[in-house]
């Protein structure tokens, strides 16, 4: 079921990687995915504090670690501004349901990017 929040579906995820030709739309729409599969996740678990959004997150994440070799293939990469844009949108699913709070780091803390 696509997310409730309404924060969530007015957010265009990944924007800037969409707006940069260097990132292939079709594996930019994996991440995006990604990112809305994580969306649903919280939703349907409700995590009680911020390390049970940290599992949560760092899953997504595993997911992203994942997509690099699809970007590498595609003569791209989660590189410098890709890394930026990625933790940004972490970080706003985490504000978006209530953990402002949350660390940026802690919530990708499993990247391999």
């Amino acid at each position: 079921m696509p997310p409730a929040n309404q924060q969530i579906t007015g957010h265009a995820f990944l924007k800037d990687m969409y707006e940069d030709g260097y990132y292939p739309d079709h594996v930019v729409d994996k991440g995006r995915e990604i990112l809305l599969r994580l969306c649903e996740s919280i939703e349907a678990e409700r995590p009680s504090d911020l390390a049970a959004l940290y599992v949560l997150t760092q899953a997504a994440t595993e997911k992203f670690n994942e997509l690099e070799a699809e970007f590498e293939a595609a003569d791209s990469e989660i590189e410098t501004v890709a890394r930026e844009v990625i933790g940004d949108d972490f970080c706003f699913v985490a504000s978006a349901y209530g953990f402002a709070d949350a660390d940026r780091e802690e919530l990708i803390a499993s990247r391999e990017w």
